[in-house]
């Protein structure tokens, strides 16, 4: 309330400051600015009476402000490359000091057109000189506690004289081609993009047949040229594909009498084929020649590969005042649970001397070798509470990475809660992951990882443990579940905590960059089965060069986010917050996006934030959605609805990928994620609603579901997902199999009657619906804390058909220090919890 007041008071005072600007004439004035009504994005808004557009209404009384941190931005898409003079900025009273002004081309590499450092505020009119579509102004340093608030940013300038035309370069000769059959080992599919015409690409006597180019890239395609053999083709059609699996149809032609002829095309892609479905003799299809003309636009294709930004630190063991980086970093992001700052450390292979790496939130820590041991520490990597008190539940969104690590008192300390992946790590030594203090913590989730000694839970209500290796586990709180660990304890439910299978059916591990010499790449591991123990040295699996992928950076827009995927390019989110006004689509099979830094992507004004196709192999990772103010239907959609193709020899992948709702401000979502593709691994993710925070309310941030599942022979191993106001997961799907869920119910429901339905109080943390047939899990827990009020007795934690072929194993239910209750554990079986005491209430088997 006491900011929301000031800022009241700041707009009413600035906005009589700005009369007397409003009136002034300039020589600007009489135009339109290039940048009114137009697509505006920005860093983040102080509310939701403060968004991006007000500042490109061309009304001085409306006005767009951002957070109260320093590094934000405002960025305008022109809509065309325009050669911009001036630009305009009518700051508010919160103003910026020290600033800059910046164009470019595809909103990904920008150039400084202006620097201004001690700006007073008012009117700033700034004679430029640049040539771009987008331009942004980027905050340095602010002049007021509060924001960055503009009344109006204005871009004046005119637009290019570029205009787009037709190339007369053939773009697809001697590019890569391919057909669904050749007459013989003469008539080859190049052939018919070699540039000769006394060279030829036949066919199979048979309808249908096809040629197919690939042009490198996503392209504007403009004319297709054909110079056919004898044995032409009567009935045709021109297509393009962004991915050589899905085709428009550019130009279908009948009857065509063969010879040579030129056909105008309209449309995108990169691959372009011939479609024949009847020929013109009794023979196949046979052409000399196909040239395809792209074109002119001016704006080039979005390029893969470059450097890695401002918030990826790399250093090596020479680095000065290494230690004081990390400090630094630390600093700012020990307590800063809701901020914008995002840090990546990258490590590259060598021996670290001396070095405490302390973690705090939106920081992670890599080493760049292929294997963990080529980079090791002598010191630690450090996770504490300090900042709260010695409590460790809310040490959320930090992760460790591919590296060893001899700690300096023999054991390493990793207090984490949700949220905090520990892979590919080889600890020399024992693991702590409790706080100094041993108060209370609730992680967590290991992977592909070596602990030579002892790991030491104590106060760590609940873990999951998957394709390691341990020299031992002490002890633990409520939920111990492991899968493929070598040095697991055995299964006890009954009386300990303990779930233990001996493999994980399907794994692969999280796709992770390293240096191969100076040059970066990313590797992605291989699907592994029944796997036991970790997957280095051996490391099967490809790795991709970093020229292709797209290095997104912060002011990235996703428009060309989506160009780079249908130009074929992969994703690496650089760390930063990411908004959005159009939804990310991944449509290419094995398309990789990986975030650095827990990157974080913003849908604004109700769109969803990334859909997945229904394709093989996609690889998600290391990336937070974090939903908008405006109510989105699914922030994560992976297949599109009524997907049925079986991907299980390559399934896509969803790893460290998180989902908030609420807590850095209002967010709203219907659904968090949606999985419709069959055989999808969900490894490790924390689907949040928050209950703490700014924007947290029953209906501030509502959000229905956390996980749906749709497709059939979907895994999750390590599923974390609180605090919904209706189901935490619904299970459509058939033979569903979760290895290990965490879920505490909405601790803010108002009342009994707003969670009753169907004559049940409560929605269960985990449903599987009255349709399926075949359902399994192992090692689920479910607690309450309902704070608003106690006197709720929820029906059941788990509610699940009763099925010969839906099972069941170590489930519990908790009532947190008597905050509600459970009637009982799954369906109608089960003790009810315990009143104040907080002791578990366990089904060791169901049915």
């Amino acid at each position: 309330m006491r900011l929301r007041s000031l800022g009241v008071a700041l707009a009413t005072t600035a906005s009589l400051c700005a009369l007397p600007l409003a009136a002034s004439t300039t020589a600007s004035a009489a135009e339109t600015p290039l940048s009114q009504g137009k697509t505006v994005t920005a860093s983040s808004q102080e509310n939701g009476g403060t968004p991006a557009a007000y500042a490109v209404d061309g009304n001085t009384a409306t006005r767009w402000s951002s957070a109260a941190t320093d590094d934000q931005w405002l960025q305008v898409d022109l809509g065309a490359t325009a050669s911009v003079t001036q630009v305009v900025l009518n700051w508010e009273a919160a103003y910026g000091k020290d600033y800059k002004v910046q164009i470019s081309q595809d909103g990904g590499t920008w150039t400084d057109l202006k620097s201004v450092t001690g700006g007073d505020g008012g009117l700033d009119t700034l004679a430029v000189s640049g040539q771009g579509r987008y331009v942004r102004m980027l905050g340095v340093h602010r002049a007021t506690p509060y924001g960055y608030s503009l009344w109006e940013f204005q871009v004046f300038g005119s637009p290019s004289g570029t205009q787009p035309g037709c190339g007369t370069a053939n773009a697809a000769q001697g590019r890569p081609a391919s057909a669904s059959s050749t007459e013989n080992a003469g008539t080859p599919a190049s052939a018919a993009f070699d540039g000769s015409t006394s060279t030829r690409w036949s066919s199979q006597p048979a309808d249908p047949q096809w040629l197919q180019v690939d042009l490198g890239s996503v392209q504007d395609l403009c004319k297709v040229d054909l110079n056919w053999e004898a044995a032409y083709g009567k009935d045709f059609q021109i297509q393009a594909s962004a991915d050589g699996q899905s085709w428009n149809t550019l130009k279908s032609v009948t009857g065509a009498s063969g010879g040579t002829a030129s056909y105008d095309v309209s449309g995108s892609g990169r691959y372009v084929r011939i479609l024949g479905t009847a020929r013109g003799t009794g023979y196949g299809y046979s052409l000399w020649e196909v040239a395809v003309h792209t074109g002119t636009t001016g704006v080039p294709p979005v390029q893969g590969g470059g450097d890695l930004g401002p918030n990826v630190i790399v250093v090596d063991p020479s680095t000065p005042d290494l230690q004081q980086k990390f400090d630094d970093v630390f600093a700012k992001q020990e307590s800063n649970q809701f901020g914008t700052g995002r840090y990546q450390f990258l490590l590259k292979p060598g021996t670290y001397n001396g070095i405490n790496a302390q973690i705090g939130f939106y920081t992670s820590i890599s080493g760049l070798g292929l294997n963990p041991d080529d980079t090791q520490i002598n010191g630690d990597v450090t996770v504490d509470a300090g900042w709260f008190n010695g409590n460790a539940t809310q040490n959320f969104w930090r992760s460790a990475e591919n590296l060893a690590i001899t700690p300096s008192n023999c054991t390493d300390r990793w207090a984490v809660a949700q949220a905090a992946p520990f892979r590919r790590i080889h600890v020399k030594g024992g693991l702590n992951l409790a706080p100094n203090g041993y108060g209370w913590a609730s992680g967590g989730y290991i992977a592909d990882s070596k602990i030579d000694g002892t790991v030491g839970p104590y106060s760590q209500q609940q873990w999951y443990t998957r394709d390691s290796s341990v020299g031992g586990w002490t002890n633990g709180v409520w939920n111990m579940t492991f899968t493929g660990v070598q040095g697991a304890p055995a299964t006890n439910f009954d009386s300990g905590p303990y779930t233990t299978l001996d493999t994980t059916p399907v794994s692969r591990e999280k796709p992770f960059l390293y240096l191969d010499g100076s040059a970066y790449k990313v590797f992605v591991p291989a699907k592994r089965t029944n796997a036991r123990g970790v997957s280095w040295p051996a490391n099967a699996g490809t790795s991709l060069p970093l020229d292709q992928f797209y290095v997104v950076k912060p002011g990235a827009t996703a428009a060309t986010i989506n160009a780079a995927l249908a130009q074929g390019l992969n994703l690496l989110f650089t760390p930063g917050v990411y908004h959005l006004d159009q939804t990310i689509d991944v449509t290419r099979a094995n398309t990789v996006v990986l975030g650095l830094g827990l990157a974080t992507l913003v849908p604004d004004n109700g769109i969803d934030a990334l859909h997945v196709a229904d394709v093989d192999g996609v690889k998600l990772a290391g990336f937070l959605i974090d939903a908008g103010p405006v109510n989105s239907d699914t922030l994560l959609r992976i297949g599109t609805p009524g997907s049925t193709a079986d991907h299980s020899a390559n399934p896509t992948t969803m790893q460290d990928v998180f989902i908030r709702i609420g807590g850095a401000g209002p967010g709203l979502a219907t659904n968090s994620v949606v999985v419709n593709s069959n055989n999808t691994v969900i490894d490790h993710t924390w689907i949040w609603r928050a209950d703490h925070g700014s924007g947290v309310g029953w209906d501030t941030n509502r959000a229905d579901y956390g996980l749906r599942v749709n497709g059939n022979d979907v895994l999750a191993t390590g599923l974390f997902v609180e605090h919904f106001n209706k189901y935490d997961v619904y299970w459509s799907g058939e033979r569903g199999r979760t290895i290990f869920f965490q879920n505490e119910k909405a601790y803010d429901a108002p009342n009994a009657a707003a969670i009753t339905h169907d004559g049940i109080v409560g929605y269960a943390a985990y449903k599987v619906a009255d349709t399926v047939n075949t359902h399994e899990a192992w090692g689920l827990g479910s607690y309450c804390n309902y704070t608003a009020d106690p006197s709720i007795v929820q029906a059941h934690g788990f509610q699940v058909p009763v099925k010969s072929g839906i099972k069941l194993h170590d489930l519990l239910v908790i009532s947190l220090g008597g905050m509600g209750q459970y009637a009982h554990v799954v369906n109608d079986t089960g003790a009810p919890t315990s009143g104040t005491n907080t002791v578990p209430s366990k089904v060791v088997q169901f049915p």
